[in-house]
C-alpha cells in the first residue's frame, strides 16, 4: 500500500535527493561500476528497490545507457518527485514485499539503505522472484561513517529546541526506522540464507569535504546546500510529527537560523576562507547471483 510516511516523518524529498545526487554523482562512477559488475554494453532490465526521489536510478540511467531502468518506492510523494526530477527511468509506486513483477524479469536488482527497514526472508525472497536465472541482487548498506560539518556551535534556541523534540521523538521504534540492521559480518550469511549464490562484499567510502580542490565550486555549493535541505526538511517532520508541541513560529525561527548558518557558509567558501567542514560515507555493498 503506497504511503507517504517516509517523506512526511522521517526523510523529505530534497534531503534524499540531493544527498544521494552527490554520493552517485559520475565523479564516483567508476568505483560504483567496479563494485556492480554490470554488463554496460547489454540490454540489461535493472530494478531499483526503495529509490526514494530517484537519485540512484537517475545514476544507473547515465551508466548503463542500454539499460531498461524500473524504480519503485512505497512513497506516493517520493516517486512524484522522481518522476519530475529523473528522466528516461520507469518510476511507480510499489511494496518491496510485493513486487509487481513476474517471475524471472530482471537481469540485476539494487536497492541503497533499504535492507535495514525491511523484514529479510521478504526483502531477499521477492528480489530472487524477480530476478533472471543468473540475474544479479546488489544491496548498499550505509555504515557508521564521519559527520564533521557543524563548523558553528547551535544558538541557546537552537539547543533548546532539539532538546524539547529529542523528548518526544518516538520515529525509530513507531516506523521500524533501522529495525533490521545487520553487522557487516552477517549481511552475507542473510543473503545467502536467501539463496543467492557467489556472494561477495566491498566497502566504497564517499568523502564530501567543499573545500577540497577535486570539488569544483558548483558541486561545493551542493554538498554545502545538501546539508541546509536536511535540515530544513527536519523542521518540517518536527512540525508534522508533533504539532501539539512546536508551533509553525517555532519551526520557521530555526529555520531563519539554519538559513543563515548556511548564507554564511557559502560566503566563507567564495572568499576563500577554508572551514575543512566533512561527510564521509562509509557503504557496505553486497553482490550475490541467482543461480
Amino acid at each position: 500500500m503506497a504511503n507517504n510516511v517516509w517523506s512526511r516523518y522521517i526523510q523529505g524529498a530534497k534531503t534524499l535527493y540531493y544527498s544521494r545526487k552527490l554520493r552517485f554523482d559520475d565523479l564516483f562512477r567508476d568505483r560504483w561500476k567496479k563494485i556492480f559488475n554490470l554488463n554496460d554494453k547489454e540490454n540489461l532490465k535493472i530494478l531499483e528497490i526503495g529509490c526514494g526521489p530517484g537519485a540512484l536510478a537517475g545514476a544507473l540511467h547515465r551508466w548503463y545507457p542500454n539499460a531498461e531502468i524500473t524504480a519503485v518506492d512505497r512513497d506516493e510523494k517520493l516517486i512524484s518527485f522522481a518522476i519530475d526530477h529523473e528522466k528516461g527511468i520507469d518510476f511507480m509506486v510499489g511494496d518491496a514485499l510485493s513486487l509487481p513483477f513476474a517471475e524471472g524479469t530482471f537481469d540485476a536488482v539494487i536497492s541503497n539503505t533499504v535492507c535495514e527497514h525491511i523484514e529479510p526472508k521478504g526483502f531477499y525472497g521477492e528480489q530472487f522472484r524477480v530476478l533472471k536465472k543468473g540475474g544479479v541482487c546488489l544491496v548498499l548498506s550505509s555504515r557508521k561513517g564521519i559527520n564533521d560539518t557543524k563548523y558553528k556551535d547551535f544558538t541557546e534556541y537552537e539547543k533548546k529546541f532539539w532538546e524539547k523534540a529529542e523528548k518526544y521523538d518516538d520515529s525509530i521504534e513507531r516506523y521500524d526506522v533501522g529495525k533490521y540492521y545487520a553487522k557487516e559480518s552477517e549481511m552475507p550469511v542473510i543473503m545467502e540464507r536467501y539463496g543467492f549464490v557467489n556472494v561477495s562484499t566491498d566497502f566504497l567510502t564517499i568523502a564530501l569535504t567543499p573545500d577540497d580542490p577535486k570539488f569544483s565550486s558548483e558541486l561545493a555549493h551542493d554538498i554545502i546546500n545538501s546539508d541546509r535541505y536536511s535540515d530544513i526538511e527536519r523542521l518540517d517532520s518536527v512540525l508534522y510529527s508533533f504539532p501539539d508541541h512546536f508551533t509553525e513560529e517555532e519551526t520557521e525561527i530555526m529555520k531563519r537560523i539554519a538559513n543563515e548558518r548556511y548564507d554564511e557558509r557559502i560566503e566563507k567558501f567564495e572568499k576563500g576562507e577554508r572551514v575543512w567542514d566533512t561527510n564521509v560515507s562509509v557503504i557496505m555493498a553486497l553482490r550475490g547471483e541467482k543461480p
